[in-house]
């Protein structure tokens, strides 16, 4: 709190020092109020972050972070596994003078401090680095995927979160309502086709006898929600929204579609032509087996948008009784 400056105390009666001073000490403490109005303090999961403005380098431990601050018109100056991102996320697309720092799972802490951030996000996975990271900037921590969580609501959350940091809410706000839209304009082709009446198993492969199959508490549930379409798998999986079966597993919902995430290994293909396991499957003997390009199950919101346009292509084309 500012106080009178002790020369502006009666016992100091030379008012060619007093007024002067008590115009200088009004001006700081105008200058601290001001300085204490304009920092913003938001909590995470880990404690709090403040910011006096808008951070300018912000460093980002993993893709979802990656992805909603290149949502936001924002290009991290460095980023965790960046090789990997171009072939599992895709979207929106990194540029490639980014900087690598490391995995997700074990950054290195000397090459973050070398890009001097002004802000760093991370996740709970990284808790036991938490204290080390805030060292170097402030720490933002928000894991979209953790027990009990669910995935599109946490993503949102981030989204707009990080838009009021970097003073883009509006376009964070704008995203979100442009993957609604999407989703209704998808709903309308599929229903236009006739493509949407059909439940849909999506999958991606392990090897040619077990799969991932995404369960109805995962991000890409959200989907199948806005495009009205019905999940064939109905057990909640782990937290991260899949649970690995074998193929066999799939046999029990005989009216259900198969779309295959890619990407796929070498080799699949024959050797699910030669596994009674796949070509016994109802959907594959109806060629009702659909294949699409890599959409990140443990993204944040654009992934919703991606499976959306890319699911609805595919079933309105038509399927195969094989993976490519």
């Amino acid at each position: 709190m500012c106080t009178s400056s002790p020369f502006t105390n009666p016992v100091f009666t030379n008012p060619l020092l007093t007024k002067p001073l008590a115009r200088i000490t009004a001006g700081l403490c105008l200058l601290l109020l001001s300085a204490t109005a304009a920092a913003q303090t938001w909590q995470h999961e880990q404690g709090r972050v403040s910011l006096d403005e808008p951070p300018q380098r912000i460093v980002a431990l993993n893709w979802a972070a990656t992805e909603a601050l290149l949502l936001l018109g924002v290009t991290p100056v460095g980023v965790a596994d960046k090789s990997g991102y171009a072939t599992w996320v895709r979207e929106p697309v990194l540029p490639d003078h980014v900087p690598n720092i490391g995995t997700r799972v074990a950054p290195s802490l000397e090459a973050i401090a070398e890009l001097e951030p002004d802000l760093i996000i991370t996740s709970s996975e990284m808790a036991p680095a938490a204290d080390l990271l805030q060292q170097i900037a402030p720490t933002y921590v928000s894991s979209v995927y953790k027990k009990g969580s669910q995935p599109f609501a946490k993503a949102r959350q981030m989204l707009i979160t990080l838009g009021e940091m970097l003073d883009r809410e509006d376009r964070a706000r704008e995203i979100l309502a442009d993957i609604d839209t999407t989703l209704a304009d998808q709903r309308r082709r599929l229903e236009a086709h006739g493509a949407h009446k059909r439940p849909v198993a999506l999958v991606s492969f392990l090897d040619d006898r077990h799969v991932r199959i995404f369960a109805p508490n995962g991000l890409y549930q959200t989907t199948l929600d806005g495009l009205g379409l019905d999940n064939v798998w109905p057990h909640d999986g782990n937290y991260w929204g899949f649970s690995t079966v074998g193929l066999e597993a799939i046999a029990p919902y005989p009216d259900g579609r198969i779309v295959v995430i890619e990407p796929t290994q070498p080799g699949l293909s024959d050797n699910l032509a030669q596994s009674p396991f796949w070509t016994y499957l109802p959907a594959v003997q109806r060629s009702q087996v659909y294949q699409i390009e890599p959409v990140w199950p443990f993204g944040a919101v654009f992934p919703v948008k991606r499976l959306a346009i890319q699911l609805t292509d595919a079933l309105i084309q038509g399927g195969s009784d094989n993976v490519r």
